[in-house]
């Protein structure tokens, strides 16, 4: 078999980082694997595999007929058969059937605003996707959609699945007291939620001051950011709230925090609570996406819904107050991952589906 994965971008990202792992797992099961990038390069580029076959096409237009003759070329010069499509490079994939009709197309939809589906345009996935095999959903919600929305019948859904880093320095140091750190790995983006951390940062400062929350994700640098920044400082929280950029040494910044949380107001299956899991971190977490099917609350975390703050903060409070409960969640959401969600579960999922998918 030999497949390629499209991505738009290499910034740090769920659906950037899935398309990663795909292109890098599937190098040590099949004969080729793949990875282009369309529009722009970014952090997770030192992540790829050497095993990979990479090109970037540098697209600048919607339709750029230079770039997509050289994906062309790049598929049939490497006798690509499937070619997997992630998030908005649908058409991308789209366009290059269209130049080279013998190949087969998926879809992964990594949709984040997956609790507002009734807000998503239809139209121009409603024109491509007939020309697609099967589509990959990352959660239920989004499954049914593609079922019930577009009509398409060949829908699978297939969890996110974290990997191990590859070539990262540890760089980053974060501030406050080791033992009483809490880290939230979520790009500052509306979906994301933070002025509900910010809600349960003021609370904690009040009874806990000496505990400390550590933004880790991509700065848009938009009004979202902005007011993000405006309300650390209208809640007085410069020493209590510290916010880092795009970072990718993450199993470094997990070995010096002691809690993980989202705040999530919509997900799929956050990549960040699978990175949790792995470095045995207890978690407090919303209610949203496929969340619930890794998360038991009060046995290998704590789950709120996306209004409570009182309720995440008395949750967070139980784990600052408890270093045994930290530990045994921490425990129990590893074995979790390792048993229902690992690489090597996902890849045997992915290519029984992909096999019958081409036909």
């Amino acid at each position: 078999m030999r497949v390629l994965q499209i991505i738009d971008s290499l910034e740090a990202g769920g659906a950037e980082r899935m398309a990663v792992n795909y292109a890098n797992a599937l190098a040590k099961e099949i004969e080729f694997s793949g990875l282009v990038v369309t529009r722009k390069e970014g952090a997770l580029l030192n992540q790829v595999s050497k095993e990979v076959s990479y090109l970037y096409l540098n697209k600048t237009h919607t339709i750029d007929l230079k770039a997509l003759y050289r994906l062309r070329k790049f598929v049939i010069d490497n006798k690509v058969y499937i070619v997997h499509a992630h998030s908005t490079s649908f058409f991308t994939a789209f366009l290059l059937k269209l130049v080279h009709p013998s190949i087969k197309l998926i879809w992964h939809d990594h949709y984040g605003d997956s609790e507002f589906l009734s807000k998503r345009p239809l139209l121009g996935l409603k024109m491509v996707l007939p020309f697609f095999n099967g589509i990959i959903a990352v959660n239920q919600q989004l499954k049914v959609w593609a079922e019930q929305k577009i009509h398409f019948k060949n829908v699978v859904y297939l969890p996110n699945f974290p990997s191990q880093e590859n070539n990262v320095s540890e760089q980053t140091i974060l501030q406050g007291i080791q033992g009483k750190r809490i880290v939230s790995l979520a790009n500052l983006r509306v979906q994301k939620n933070h002025f509900l951390l910010l809600e349960v940062a003021r609370k904690v400062q009040i009874s806990y001051s000496e505990w400390t929350f550590h933004l880790v994700g991509k700065d848009f640098e938009d009004d979202y950011s902005k007011k993000i920044n405006t309300l650390i400082l209208d809640y007085n929280l410069e020493n209590n709230v510290f916010i880092y950029g795009s970072k990718q040494d993450i199993k470094n910044i997990l070995e010096q925090s002691t809690i993980g949380i989202l705040t999530s107001q919509s997900e799929g299956l956050p990549v960040a609570l699978l990175e949790y899991g792995l470095q045995e971190k207890a978690v407090v977490v919303t209610n949203v996406g496929e969340i619930p099917s890794l998360i038991q609350d009060g046995i290998n975390g704590f789950i709120v819904d996306t209004d409570e703050s009182q309720l995440f903060y008395d949750s967070l409070v139980k784990l600052m107050e408890n270093d045994i409960l930290r530990a045994n969640f921490g425990k129990a959401l590893q074995m979790t991952i390792i048993n229902n969600y690992s690489e090597k579960t996902l890849m045997h999922q992915y290519l029984d589906w992909l096999k019958n998918s081409t036909k």
